[in-house]
């Protein structure tokens, strides 16, 4: 129990309950609580602490009078008396019916539109875009983003799934983890005019809608789970050739004397014939295949939106050798100082949320 003990003149106790205090401490550390409720919060607890009402005034930046108000509210009704009293503020204009509207179809609109716009929606049910834009936001609905998903239909989803959880969260001793894919379609595209720079204001990149096809790559890469360093190759074809020339490279590239656990997924390359052969003659690799449609699983899929995003995407380039230039002094910049991609989540909790994703489908299917 807390007292406030002003000096020179008495006043009623504040008292604030266990609960009470840990609900008021909620709304401090909540994100999504208004600051407007975060400020009556301190304003309680801190005078619950017993400091004066002019220091806690400082302290937030704030009128006395509004100190006094909510610490008297407080003390009269607990946490209720920390709400606006009903009446106040301005007075909703949008019919209820016509905001549920706004809210429930936002995903369904109607046939041949795949979403809304701000300017359709308030055409389709007779309100301004801004006031959709503003339901819209207060709901936290997006239509314009889309994510995309695929739910695997593997039968050995789970025991592929806890395989690869294991060797994120409990690495083997005396063995590295790579994780190993190829980027192929790697494209050399030279703009066909230079990119305009900047002006007094300016903040956007510019580059030409068209461009000049000089050929693609494929970048081979083993991501090390443990320090985040990469090695790669690029080559002109992805088949199990190439593959298996990285597999060599890898060979030759680490230390013989550890086991080599990779990550892959389940292209054909990956388990041709010839491979499966020389992987029998180096018992040192070992395979752990990602469940189908879970690419998800490689975090090396991370580094290869990195390096599409840093490297590729935005550059103009007058042949295939200038961009395996800059993907071989970016490769070398990386390993200078390694980014490490850490697997933090539960396998628990993702197991949750795809069972969710696989009862939304089949609502889906079912109300089809």
């Amino acid at each position: 129990m807390y007292y406030i003990n002003d000096m020179a003149r008495p006043i009623s106790n504040l008292e604030i309950t266990p609960d009470e205090e840990r609900e008021l401490r909620r709304r401090i550390a909540s994100p999504s609580v208004s600051k407007r409720d975060h400020i009556r919060a301190e304003i309680v607890l801190l005078r619950g602490c017993g400091i004066r009402q002019v220091d806690v005034a400082a302290k937030l930046g704030i009128s006395i009078p509004m100190v006094n108000k909510w610490s008297q509210r407080f003390d009269r009704e607990g946490i209720k008396g920390l709400e606006d009293a009903p009446g106040r503020g301005r007075k909703e204009s949008i019919p209820a019916e016509v905001v549920n509207r706004v809210i429930t179809e936002a995903t369904t609109p109607p046939r041949p539109m795949k979403r809304w716009s701000n300017r359709t929606m308030a055409d389709h049910v007779g309100i301004s875009a801004d006031s959709v834009n503003r339901i819209w936001r207060a709901n936290d609905i997006k239509p314009h983003i889309i994510k995309t998903f695929k739910i695997s239909n593997d039968p050995a989803f789970e025991e592929k799934f806890w395989d690869i959880i294991g060797l994120y969260l409990s690495p083997p001793d005396k063995a590295l983890v790579l994780c190993c894919d190829e980027k192929s379609q790697c494209q050399a595209l030279d703009r066909t005019q230079l990119a305009l720079p900047l002006g007094a204001g300016g903040y956007r990149k510019t580059k030409t809608h068209d461009y000049t096809r000089h050929g693609t790559i494929t970048l081979f890469a083993a991501l090390n789970y443990l320090d985040g360093k990469i090695i790669h190759r690029t080559e002109e074809r992805h088949t199990h050739v190439e593959w298996l020339r990285f597999l060599k490279q890898i060979d030759r590239e680490t230390p013989k004397k550890l086991d080599i656990h990779l990550i892959v997924d389940n292209y054909g390359t990956h388990k041709e014939e010839n491979v499966r052969k020389w992987l029998g003659r180096h018992p040192r690799f070992k395979l752990h295949f990602t469940p189908t449609s879970s690419s998800w699983m490689n975090l090396v899929e991370r580094f290869f939106a990195d390096i599409t995003d840093e490297c590729i995407r935005e550059g103009s380039f007058s042949s295939v050798r200038e961009l395996v230039r800059d993907i071989e002094l970016y490769m070398a910049q990386r390993n200078l100082n390694p980014k490490r991609y850490v697997w933090k989540a539960s396998g628990e909790a993702i197991l949750r949320k795809i069972d969710g994703a696989r009862a939304k489908l089949a609502e889906v299917k079912n109300g089809a």
